[in-house]
């Protein structure tokens, strides 16, 4: 199957998922640019929009590559609260930039939330949802095509963050950072869904085939805007595309420069090695990671 070609005229999200299309996401910046110099580690603030404009194009064009459907604005934790005088600027800079690289494929422009800092010493309502609606105000200017409030570990901000947005019109997304348990308040994440419903609406790493079997899981369940967050590199995108790509009837660009399930690996000297190279290996394989149900050392080859 070929990568796509040519330009197509761009449909909405809600015109693409309503017409069963599936829609993939984008993947980290903030934890793939802090790997890169470009971050850092604990303020997590997306300067870099400004400071190193060409690093966040990158990234955004290799998500584009991979089979991103979205090309989200690098806008985390970009709330005055973090970032004072330069919020204004930060905020243009990424929608700019999300733009420009969405122009050179099918797709679209997320702007994007993320809790405030000032949530846990003063859940104040008028503040929290004033630094929003700054941003919204940014991303109406710039005309993103729709919005996304993400990463909230208490769903009562989260349901403040979707009301401001709601007020653009434009459609909105909204994702929460829970466990089982819930929220920071013990909601559980059935309330958590049914209030977001209500107002309109050091991480582990996964191999490219964790996240084709995730892929296709969701898939299976009825999920069709399937992406990624912290962690998530451009190879994980790549993974779910090529994973969905008889569901989407092409490969992405990047698939040029890869063999599926370690097809790769057929090149090899070693018989051992040579005999990975085939989907039934990778599926069946259980790594020693520490996860739960993972056994503490993986069976050797040879």
């Amino acid at each position: 199957m070929a990568p796509v070609g040519g330009k197509r005229a761009k449909k909405g999200i809600l015109e693409r998922l309503n017409s069963g299309e599936v829609v993939i996401g984008d993947g980290s910046f903030v934890f793939t640019l802090e790997k890169r110099g470009y971050v850092k580690a604990g303020l997590w603030t997306p300067e870099a929009a400004v400071e190193y404009p060409e690093a966040v194009r990158q990234l955004h064009m290799e998500y584009l590559r991979a089979g991103s459907s979205v090309m989200q604005t690098f806008t985390f934790f970009a709330g005055k609260d973090n970032l004072e005088s330069k919020w204004k600027d930060v905020n243009e800079a990424a929608c700019d930039l999300a733009r420009e690289v969405a122009e050179k494929g099918d797709a679209l422009v997320a702007g994007g939330i993320s809790q405030t800092s000032l949530y846990k010493s003063h859940a104040n309502k008028l503040e929290i949802k004033g630094v929003f609606r700054q941003q919204l105000e940014v991303f109406t200017r710039k005309n993103v095509d729709f919005l996304i409030a993400e990463y909230f570990e208490y769903c009562e901000e989260a349901v403040w963050a979707v009301e401001v947005l709601k007020e653009s019109g434009k459609p909105v997304a909204a994702t929460m950072c829970i466990g089982p348990e819930g929220d920071m308040h013990n909601l559980t994440p059935g309330e958590c869904a049914v209030r977001l419903v209500k107002a309109g609406l050091e991480p582990r790493l996964a191999t490219r085939w964790d996240i084709q079997k995730y892929a296709r899981e969701a898939y299976n369940l009825g999920v069709r805007y399937i992406g990624g967050c912290c962690g998530f590199e451009p190879y994980h995108i790549r993974a779910i595309a090529e994973e969905l790509a008889p569901e989407r009837g092409f490969l992405p660009d990047a698939s040029e420069k890869h063999g599926s399930w370690g097809s790769g690996l057929s090149m090899h000297t070693k018989p051992w090695i040579r005999a990975r190279a085939q989907k039934e290996y990778w599926k069946n394989l259980l790594p020693a990671s520490g996860r739960p149900h993972f056994p503490s050392l993986s069976k050797p080859d040879a």
